[in-house]
């Protein structure tokens, strides 16, 4: 009985010295990858907004104009066909306002300031609601033309593809 004592002993004394010799020769271990943070998705039906961003702004973070007509095919024509009519309507909206607003002063509004001040009013009751676009897509505003735009974020977009079809794209 003494010598299997002893004979287990030694056993866990050399299983303990062979993972001391297994390591990994004394070097800190790396930390795992990090993944990408996700991008925040949102809820767009039955939302509004009053964030419009300055094109200038939209388009050094990556974005794009949108195609403002329906490319898609198959089952996703119904949603492209939705995305795109709000996007219309929400331009023809701000096209009335600014309308009324060159008739009361003879001139659009000098720049994005004055026309999120004048024409979207963030914030106030009589303020323009514009409907929510879906996550990988933005309002701006082009001082240049005095026009509203949907700004497309193609990374976003890739994240949306890949989330409602799979990486595989089907």
């Amino acid at each position: 009985m003494k010598n299997i004592l002893m004979i287990l002993l030694a056993l866990i004394a050399g299983v303990l010295v062979l993972i001391g010799f297994s390591g990994n020769g004394g070097k800190k271990p790396e930390p795992p990858p990090v993944a990408a943070a996700p991008i925040q998705t949102r809820q767009t039906l039955n939302k509004k907004t009053q964030n419009v961003l300055e094109l200038s702004e939209a388009l050094g973070q990556g974005g794009v104009r949108a195609e403002m007509s329906i490319t898609s095919q198959g089952l996703e024509v119904a949603a492209d066909a939705y995305r795109t009519s709000v996007g219309k309507l929400s331009i023809i909206a701000v096209d009335q306002k600014m309308s009324f607003f060159q008739a009361e002063n003879e001139r659009k509004p000098k720049d994005y300031a004055e026309f999120m001040a004048r024409i979207i009013e963030p914030g106030k009751p009589d303020g323009l609601m514009l409907p929510m676009l879906p996550y990988y897509q933005e309002y701006a505003y082009d001082p240049e033309a005095k026009e509203l735009v949907v700004v497309e974020f193609p990374a976003k977009k890739e994240q949306w593809r890949k989330e409602t079809t799979g990486a595989a794209g089907l």
